[in-house]
């Protein structure tokens, strides 16, 4: 065992910068081990120690706590101070003795222990204390009793500050001299994002702090900053969930395990990240039972597999004698032997061991250097009281000008009584650390070993990669839609053609040619306007894109103008001119004029055409890019996808849209009524204005569809595309078809195109089909009516003959016999009764019959009794049928 834990020591501490040459014997080995075991005897080895004045010690060594260095740290300082009470070339007048506590490296446990060793004797000349919590008390009060203090294991780089801390010294580094390093790494791996997290001390605070800096400079950005008092869960959630990759980890040894215990609950390890810790921790800290996490040691093992550390070197890793005539070989094989045995890896501060041996070794070299001045002022070490100002500024200034070898390496204290150091680069590999590299800071030489080991082909990268991946529209339905738009182009050319070779036939003046002309261009130029909003990034340059954005504004808007426009405009004249029924007969003689038509389009194309060039000029359109949720390939690959739309758009795009389509909205509307109100209207001067009620009917109802739809699927390129493209073409083609289709049929079915004398002929007065047959079922019907009319007249005159004759008949025989029985009776008036002549209803007046009655029927009324009336015995039964026949 004891020949295994030698081997390992010296592979772990001893390798030097370049990869040593093979060449000891098993002879060399015995040699080495054999003059260890004789200096730990001259150590142990009494000495009197008689006429030599003591220089006491105050020591606090953390032997439990977040950090227990003192369990290697108080061994490795009493090993020196035996060594230096043995010397007789360094304070031969003196004996320094050591007198510790176990400060558990707790502020407020280091409170009560600092003030037993000031107000308990004998007066301590020196303070060594060790974490920095504890130093920076001790320090900050040390001033006060005018004490040097010199830690050997304190890093915070609070403690650098001497205005704070005017007469602070340590061997131990500060703990910002890992930045450099780090900085380094993540430069030579190629990381520009990485994130932290921290214990909230002021330590582990103030390194962040320094670090957050140097990276600023670096170009590096810090993207996650967590930090924890004593339950980390919540903060490596947060990395988690804010991606965080590569990753330094600031606390001490027993947070170290609660942290990587909810890393491994976290899964964030692995192939994908990288963890940078601090590198003082035990070998095995990791593998230590803790009762305060629920992981086992496989979780954990499982969790820190390829962390890397920066640690300072603690150890000299050259083969050297410093002023303690000893190797840091030598010495580390002594402070085993000092140990017992007990396994480094299990025994806190084994690391920092060598800075203890070293800060005995520069306290005695001060004091030594100190003697001399002090004699000459009449002074002495032994007369040091906590009131003697001199005494202490004597020591400041002999240990601010130390320069020796130690085991640890050379040591030197910097402005701020720092150590200057190389640091050490370690990764687990395998359970184990290795060495990877050093690098000094101070000359920024960084060497490396290229023995690194990744889970994945490499060092990972800093945060996902995102692959920005552009969409774009099916080209196969931008080609079928495309075709479409093609085909109804060259129908819209053959409308136009038509109507204009066909313009002097009086069937096509009568439909207001020149206004179909603008519909057949505006529905063209509507499905022109079908391939600028097919075309995206796919087919130009992004710097093009705003140029495809005016082409799909200015044909949709003048195309609609156009085509829509025009409809309105006859839908608009014919409702005007022919719907009032007080003067719908006289407004039927009126004139339309074309140029009220012509100007109703021009009115309705300049707004369109004024509006959409404000809007150029005030707010023009530009490309804008609509980013969405990232997505996840099917590989299992460290990518996502990010998805991009290009879409044309401009700073008040909304406001803009608001104003078009509502204008826009209020035309269709007020067509679909004024093309119900005009459905039943019969005009020549407009004789297609049914047709154009349809087309609108339609125009308006897919349009007004396809705004709201088309804003609301704006994210979804293939189905905005498909609604606004197809409901162009669809309007498009409605409209053709409706205004022109029928004109063909009658022109080829009729052969009105032949000349315009036959059109003339054929036409007459009526406008078509519908109103010409209209108009002869009406004649027939007329002519009906007047026959049966000439019918009934002719009847009815042939029954008031036969009445009359009758009645005269009767009236002849009345006389003779009303004479003999009254001669009293008045005789009948000679005028007969006017409204006994008048023609049963319904029948027109006698005196217009063209034929007249005879003459004997003039004085008929004499036949009639006196009261008008005649008596039903007075018929004939035979006649009563014809008067209701």
């Amino acid at each position: 065992m004891l020949k295994y834990t030698e081997t390992k020591l010296f592979t772990r501490f001893a390798k030097p910068l370049s990869p040593p040459r093979v060449t000891r014997a098993a002879r060399g080995h015995a040699m080495f081990l054999l003059r260890a075991s004789l200096i730990v005897l001259l150590l142990l080895w009494p000495r009197p120690s008689a006429g030599k004045k003591k220089l006491y010690i105050g020591a606090l060594f953390p032997m439990s706590g977040g950090w227990p260095g003192g369990q290697a740290c108080m061994p490795s300082a009493q090993m020196a101070l035996d060594l230096v009470n043995n010397r007789s070339d360094i304070l031969p007048d003196y004996e320094l003795e050591l007198i510790h506590y176990d400060s558990m490296c707790d502020p407020g446990e280091a409170t009560k222990l600092l003030y037993d060793l000031l107000y308990t004797e004998p007066i301590k000349i020196v303070l060594m204390p060790g974490c920095s919590g504890v130093s920076t008390l001790v320090a900050e009060a040390a001033r006060m009793w005018n004490l040097i203090v010199l830690s050997y294991g304190s890093s915070s780089p609070a403690l650098s500050n001497r205005q704070r801390f005017p007469t602070f010294f340590r061997t131990h580094p500060s703990a910002t001299l890992h930045n450099p390093t780090r900085v380094q790494l993540f430069q030579k791996w190629k990381w520009t994002r990485i994130a932290t997290i921290q214990q909230t001390t002021e330590v582990f605070t103030s390194t962040l702090d320094d670090l957050e800096q140097r990276t600023k400079e670096a170009g590096i950005e810090i993207s996650v900053r967590q930090s924890f008092l004593t339950d980390p869960a919540v903060a490596v959630k947060n990395l988690k969930r804010q991606d965080a990759r590569i990753i330094v980890g600031l606390f001490y040894e027993t947070e170290a395990r609660k942290v990587f215990c909810e890393v491994f609950k976290e899964k964030l390890y692995g192939k994908k990240y990288v963890w940078f810790l601090i590198g003082w921790y035990a070998d095995n800290w990791f593998k230590i039972k803790d009762p305060a996490i629920n992981c086992t040691v496989e979780n954990m093992t499982e969790a820190v597999e390829g962390h890397v550390t920066t640690e300072i070197v603690m150890l000299n890793p050259e083969t050297v004698r410093g002023v303690s005539n000893m190797t840091s070989q030598e010495f580390i094989a002594a402070l085993m032997s000092r140990l017992g045995g007990k396994n480094p890896e299990e025994t806190g501060g084994f690391q920092e061991a060598p800075l203890a041996y070293d800060a005995v070794w520069a306290l005695a070299l001060a004091l030594n250097k100190t003697v001399a001045p002090l004699k000459a002022k009449g002074r002495r070490l032994e007369d040091f009281n906590y009131n003697n100002h001199d005494i202490t500024s004597e020591i400041y200034r002999a240990l601010n000008t130390s320069s020796f070898e130690g085991v640890s390496g050379q040591v030197v204290f910097d402005a701020q009584g720092s150590r200057m150091a190389m640091t050490l680069i370690e990764q687990l590999q395998g359970g184990s650390y290795k060495k990877i590299g050093y690098y000094d800071s101070s000359q920024k030489n960084l060497s490396w070993f290229g023995n690194d080991v990744w889970i994945g082909a490499g060092p990972p990268a800093d945060r996902t990669v995102v692959i920005e991946e552009y969409r774009f529209l099916s080209q196969k339905l931008f080609a079928a839609v495309s075709v479409f738009a093609g085909l109804g182009i060259l129908f819209g050319i053959v409308c136009l053609t038509f109507n204009i070779y066909n313009g002097n036939v009086r069937y096509i003046q009568n439909s207001q040619p020149y206004l179909n002309n603008m519909t057949a261009v505006g529905c063209m130029m509507a499905l022109a306007a079908v391939f600028p909003l097919g075309i995206d990034g796919h087919h130009v340059h992004r710097s093009q894109f705003p140029v495809v954005c005016q082409f799909r504004l200015w044909l949709l808007g003048l195309g609609f103008s156009l085509a829509y426009g025009s409809m309105f405009t006859k839908i608009w004249w014919v409702h005007t001119l022919f719907t009032k029924k007080d003067e719908k007969k006289e407004k039927k003689k009126q004139h339309l004029e074309p140029w009220k038509l012509y100007a109703t389009v021009g009115v309705l194309l300049a707004i369109d055409f004024l509006s959409l060039m404000i809007w150029q000029i005030v707010d023009p359109l530009h490309i804008t890019v609509e980013k969405f949720t990232k997505e996840a390939p099917k590989e299992d690959l460290d990518v996502l996808i990010q998805p991009l739309l290009e879409h044309c758009s401009s700073e008040k795009m909304n406001t803009w849209l608001g104003v078009v389509y509502g204008y826009k909205g209020l035309l269709l509307l007020l067509g679909i009524f004024l093309a119900y109100e005009t459905k039943s209207v019969s005009t020549e001067k407009i004789n297609d204005h049914r047709a154009v009620g349809m087309a609108i009917y339609n125009v308006a109802v897919l349009c007004l569809i396809t705004a709201p739809v088309t804003m609301i699927l704006s994210s979804q390129q293939d189905a905005s595309f498909a609604f606004a493209a197809l409901a162009a073409v669809f309007s498009a083609y409605i409209t053709l078809v409706v205004l022109f289709v029928p004109k063909m049929r009658r022109l080829i079915t009729r052969g009105e195109w032949q000349s315009e004398q036959q059109d003339t002929l054929k036409t007459g007065s009526s406008t078509n089909n519908n109103d010409e047959e209209k108009s002869r079922q009406l004649e027939r019907e007329n002519r009906e009516l007047q026959k049966i009319i000439q019918e009934k007249e002719e009847r009815v005159s042939a029954l008031r003959n036969q009445l009359a004759e009758r009645q005269a008949l009767r009236n002849r025989r009345r006389p003779s016999s009303g004479q003999n029985q009254n001669h009293n009776t008045p005789p009948p008036s000679s005028q007969p009764d006017p409204k006994s002549l008048l023609p049963p209803p319904g029948y027109p007046n006698p005196t217009t019959d063209n034929h007249a009655l005879p003459p004997s029927f003039s004085n008929s009324s004499n036949l009639y009794p006196a009261d008008s009336k005649m008596s039903r015995n007075h018929c004939h039964n035979s006649q009563i049928p014809l008067l209701y026949k």
